[in-house]
């Protein structure tokens, strides 16, 4: 590996980790750039030369890792290889010949759906790849019969120049995990297959890829303004105290009056937030559930509505339709099982994103439960 090679992955290995770091400092927000990531991939390739493309083909792998710093933009340290064939035709000749090699590439990445559309998330991404690196061969196993075809190719290690440019279609799965599908077109220097005439060749790869993303968080703030219920300070009183021995009457305390009636709770409103693309209720979320429940449990002839929402900010409108709906049964489903409510009395509805109770986008990942009597 070149000096620059080196520098380049003590760079992006340093922002990556540079980025879980921070990520772990804001756990509780929603972090979605910048983000490290590291995948790996695996495919086939050919060298589109004057020989029969379809006898070229061989297998090749990859590892790349990087950092997405914009919902549009990110750079990765991207390896393949390591095996491929080359051709002879002509002067009697009609054979391959294998070798192996590695090409290494700084690339750059656009995700054009972010870049063209709103929103940070989107579950189907597109991404346009260019960069430029350098590509070695060795273990040439012909190279007596290179030298009789082609004069000069004499060396079995060569070193040359590579520019790429590709398109990867990268597909979420889970929260932290995508998949991918990537095809390029390397440009290289004809020298890194020993031979010697001036011309570049064009390397096709076609890959599947795993990747897992790094610092990625979906957690939203428990401490919300619509939640947190002020209790008055209680004022305790100072008995004064009035010397021994003087003549200054004391006057009789004031009697204390009767408390005032405690008036029931007519309803009860709990908003139950969830994290993106999240549909569990979270332990922190689940106190105010059990808060709703134990109101319902203590007013036996109260109904109690529970509606799902999605944010308008992220995913389509029929991915957020079915997010708020799976919301609303996951709350129902633990008001039953866990805390005992009948189903009876609960009437379960979403709203998609064609509905948003909060001004804040992120806070629009809700169900809100209401009980009444």
């Amino acid at each position: 590996m070149t000096r620059i090679q080196t520098r380049l992955t003590a760079l992006l290995t340093a922002a990556m980790l540079t980025t879980v770091f921070s990520a772990h400092a804001q756990e509780e927000k929603y972090v979605p750039y910048p983000y490290a990531f590291i995948g790996i991939q695996g495919g086939a390739q050919t060298t589109l030369t004057d020989y029969n493309n379809w006898k070229l083909i061989t297998p090749t792998a990859s590892v790349h890792i990087g950092v997405h710093f914009t919902p549009a933009f990110a750079v990765r340290l991207h390896v393949n290889g390591v095996w491929n064939k080359g051709g002879i035709y002509g002067f009697g000749y009609d054979t391959t010949y294998k070798y192996k090699y590695a090409t290494s590439n700084l690339d750059a990445m656009i995700n054009l759906v972010n870049l063209f559309s709103k929103g940070d998330y989107h579950p189907v991404n597109l991404y346009l790849i260019g960069g430029v690196g350098i590509n070695y061969a060795w273990n040439n196993e012909v190279s007596p019969l290179l030298n009789r075809y082609i004069p000069l190719s004499n060396s079995r290690n060569r070193l040359s120049h590579n520019f790429r440019i590709g398109t990867m279609l990268d597909v979420n799965i889970a929260r932290n995990w995508s998949v991918n599908l990537e095809v390029a077109a390397n440009s290289l220097s004809d020298r890194y297959n020993s031979k010697i005439n001036g011309n570049d060749d064009w390397q096709i790869t076609a890959q599947l890829g795993l990747t897992y993303k790094f610092g990625v968080r979906h957690k939203v703030k428990s401490n919300r303004a619509a939640d947190i219920i002020e209790t008055p300070e209680t004022n305790t009183g100072q008995t004064e105290t009035t010397p021994a021995n003087t003549n200054v009457e004391i006057a009789k305390p004031e009697p204390t009056p009767a408390p005032a009636p405690v008036v029931k709770e007519e309803s009860i409103t709990r908003n139950i937030f969830f994290g993106l693309r999240e549909t569990k209720v979270s332990s922190t979320e689940q106190a105010k559930l059990a808060e709703a429940a134990k109101w319902l449990k203590e007013h036996p002839e109260a109904k109690v509505t529970v509606t799902g929402y999605a944010d308008k900010g992220t995913g389509t409108a029929a991915v957020n339709a079915r997010y708020a709906k799976q919301r609303a049964e996951s709350v129902t489903k633990e008001l039953t099982k866990k805390y005992g409510i009948d189903a009876k009395r609960i009437t379960t509805s979403s709203k998609g994103d064609t509905v948003q109770p909060f001004a804040n986008n992120d806070e629009n990942r809700v169900t809100i439960v209401i009980a009444k009597e």
